[in-house]
């Protein structure tokens, strides 16, 4: 299956590798630059997931995509909050891999090209500044180290201030299409993200919540 993804993908122009197990795919995706990783959960030497922990706990940071036959609700939303992209469970259509991927490179490029829109490029609200070309995050001038997920959000908010989000609209924002039915997915990770950003996270003043709609980002310390 690894041999014939690879094929694919070099039909789209992608250079492809593959690793017989995790430990080699962890080593590979470590010392190379890639544009994509698509994992397997259920890998010999070491399993996806924690493949997935140790790429996201580097700097550097690179798309994931799950792809793999454990198809429980809980195993969806594992991959999803320990930094994965998406998640695509097996058997599964080439086409419908192919746009995932795809749909994955709009997305990176999209934030690659806000990042170099301007020499010094920052996003910056309130005390919220986002360095979007190096993923850095500081809030009220102290570096905060974010996931994958979480640092998206946040860019989500702060390009949009005030701007009300239901959580449909943040899955699909943000996770990308075929997340339906995971909002609560949005809500752990908004729970994670206000735990690292608010002086108190029981009384938020950033990312505030809209009753019966979603969320927002306030303007001001009195939303």
């Amino acid at each position: 299956m690894a041999e014939l993804l690879s094929l694919h993908l070099k039909d789209m122009n992608c250079d492809a590798d593959w690793a017989p197990d995790g430990l080699v795919g962890s080593e590979l995706a470590q010392t190379n630059s890639y544009d994509l990783v698509i994992l397997d959960i259920m890998l010999p030497g070491l399993d996806g997931l924690e493949v997935c922990r140790r790429l996201r706990a580097q700097q550097t940071y690179v798309p994931i995509l799950m792809l793999t036959a454990k198809s429980t609700e809980i195993d969806r939303v594992l991959g999803l909050e320990i930094g994965a992209d998406d998640y695509l469970t097996k058997p599964f259509s080439l086409r419908e891999l192919l746009a995932r991927v795809k749909a994955i490179f709009r997305r990176t490029d999209a934030l690659r090209e806000a990042g170099t829109a301007t020499p010094a490029e920052r996003l910056r609200v309130r005390d919220i500044e986002i360095d979007l070309d190096r993923r850095n995050v500081r809030v009220a001038g102290r570096s905060i180290e974010l996931t994958a997920k979480e640092f998206d959000l946040l860019t989500e908010f702060v390009r949009n201030p005030g701007f009300v989000y239901s959580r449909t609209m943040l899955l699909d924002r943000v996770w990308g299409y075929g997340h339906l039915g995971y909002e609560h997915t949005v809500n752990s990770h908004i729970n994670r993200l206000r735990a690292k950003i608010e002086r108190d996270p029981r009384n938020p003043d950033y990312i505030v919540t809209v009753w019966g709609v979603g969320y927002k980002l306030a303007f001001d310390s009195a939303p």
